[in-house]
């Protein structure tokens, strides 16, 4: 059978996406062909949730079926791209190819890949837990059937979004970068919480129920930041001394950095 997804690499972030579909019945595994780096990591993966999938090392002729797919997701490193390329055989009916290579531009994408259309998705880390953030650009002639496939692909895993390509290096500095900035901050206030008293596993476990709470309250009810940071500081208060210590730190400053110093730098790989 010819699969209905080619998947090029399933690392963690294509298992994401990938597993969902099959979850909910979108795919069925055998439409489903993979190929990966080593015969030992596509024994491992068909010892669990992809044991139905048929799963190849990269180099064996089986590996070629995940070519005649007309939905292709490239999920592996971005320095191992000119050697897939090299790989792939030519491909007839121009077979839609999406990338979640951070830094690998449409334009190397469809040079590369000359009888594909191409799109560049932006997936980000809580799609394992179905609440991602995904963003999407599109190269040249891709039919509204195709657009439809792939938010798709996205929309079980997380909010989809479309966005200019220029638009997508500040994209994945927020929303790909930001949950390990977003992890450093709960670490952080877990050991103030443990400084102050707490057990560490408790300590850890309010951090993040407060974090997810929060940008819940955030999210829900459409509130600015400064207007949710107002609510809880009274004059006087325990809220406003620690916001006080976290201004004289510079806080605020290394937050807006540390996204500017990741958009800069996925410029600098594209």
């Amino acid at each position: 059978m010819v699969p209905f997804l080619g998947v090029i690499g399933l690392g963690r972030m294509a298992q994401a996406l990938v597993e969902p579909l099959l979850n909910s019945g979108s795919f069925s595994a055998d439409q489903v062909h993979a190929v990966v780096g080593s015969a030992a990591t596509a024994q491992r993966l068909a010892q669990g949730t992809f044991e139905a999938v048929s799963i190849h090392p990269s180099g064996c002729s089986e590996a070629l079926q995940v070519w005649s797919a007309p939905v292709q997701l490239l999920a592996v490193k971005p320095q191992q791209i000119d050697g897939i390329a090299a790989a792939a055989p030519d491909v007839a009916n121009h077979p839609l190819l999406v990338s979640v290579l951070a830094g690998v531009s449409l334009d190397r994408l469809q040079r590369l890949f000359p009888g594909h259309r191409v799109v560049r998705a932006v997936p980000n880390t809580p799609a394992l837990v179905g609440e991602g953030l995904t963003a999407l650009a599109w190269g040249e002639a891709i039919s509204s059937e195709q657009r439809l496939k792939v938010r798709e692909l996205f929309a079980g895993v997380s909010e989809v979004l479309e966005l200019p390509e220029a638009k997508l290096d500040a994209f994945l500095a927020l929303t790909s970068s930001g949950p390990a900035f977003v992890a450093l901050m709960a670490e952080a206030m877990a050991d103030g919480a443990v400084a102050a008293g707490l057990p560490r596993d408790l300590a850890h476990r309010l951090a993040h129920r407060t974090l997810a709470g929060t940008a819940a309250l955030l999210d829900q009810r459409q509130l600015h930041p400064a207007t949710l940071k107002d609510m809880v500081t009274s004059p006087g208060g325990t809220t406003i001394a620690g916001v006080r210590a976290l201004e004289q730190s510079g806080a605020r400053s290394a937050f807006m950095e540390a996204v500017i110093a990741a958009a800069e730098r996925s410029r600098e790989l594209a």
